[in-house]
């Protein structure tokens, strides 16, 4: 039988909006900000407000090599001394945000796959219309800094983050969550992952779910919107 997480109906009102009507929750949890690692569960509801019940894991994954940092979007939960995430700066960024599309290098059936074919590329450069989209490179041109994802390995198999995108503070772009580079010591942003995992986590997102990156000590912060299990005691 699953096991049983009770959130707060009352505080979930008032949970961040990619959260508050969520019916599949990826958890991701550093130890402290300047963990490489974290631990990664699954859980889901019957309905927003309901109790979250564990669906799978935990399992490790690799993030960024530089640790975490607040995403620009949710800098209101970091107290002082805590980063704020700017590109360039190898960390993951915390906070919380719809998982889109899965994509890969091999064609697939599942719901609104994305199959990286050659010139496609995910946009870094904040001087950039099309930053932190995946365009083409026939349409951006080769001047223009990006990910060209059809010769990243890591590619193969992955999921995008809706990160929010914010070119004026140079807020980070090209969030996945991806396939794990053997012996790499941290991403350059996202959530890494061995192959059989991110294939399971596709399905298991198929039809939508939220990514949740929150520091350990930083769970309270979300208090009723997170299942309570994971919460600091």
């Amino acid at each position: 039988m699953a096991a049983l997480f009770v959130s707060s109906p009352t505080l979930a009102q008032t949970c961040p909006a990619p959260l508050a009507n969520a019916r599949k929750l990826v958890l991701v949890t550093p130890v402290t900000l300047i963990s490489t690692s974290a631990t990664m569960r699954r859980y889901t509801r019957s309905a927003a407000g309901a109790s979250w019940r564990a669906d799978g894991g935990p399992i490790t994954a690799t993030i960024g090599r530089n640790g975490t940092a607040w995403s620009n979007a949710f800098r209101n939960y970091a107290v002082a001394g805590e980063p704020v995430k700017v590109d360039g700066d190898k960390r993951v960024p915390a906070g919380i945000y719809p998982l889109g599309r899965s994509f890969g290098f091999a064609p697939s059936r599942l719901r609104g796959y994305m199959r990286i074919d050659d010139g496609m590329t995910c946009v870094d450069d904040p001087s950039s219309p099309a930053y932190n989209t995946i365009t083409s490179r026939a349409k951006v041109g080769w001047k223009v800094s990006g990910e060209n994802m059809w010769r990243i390995p890591e590619y193969r198999r992955g999921l995008v983050v809706d990160y929010p995108t914010d070119r004026a503070a140079k807020a980070g772009s090209c969030i996945f969550i991806h396939v794990r580079k053997p012996g790499a010591p941290g991403t350059a942003g996202c959530v890494s992952l061995p192959e059989a995992d991110v294939e399971g986590l596709q399905h298991f997102a198929s039809g939508g779910a939220v990514l949740a990156i929150v520091p350990h000590a930083a769970l309270g912060r979300f208090a009723g919107c997170l299942p309570i299990e994971a919460l600091p005691n």
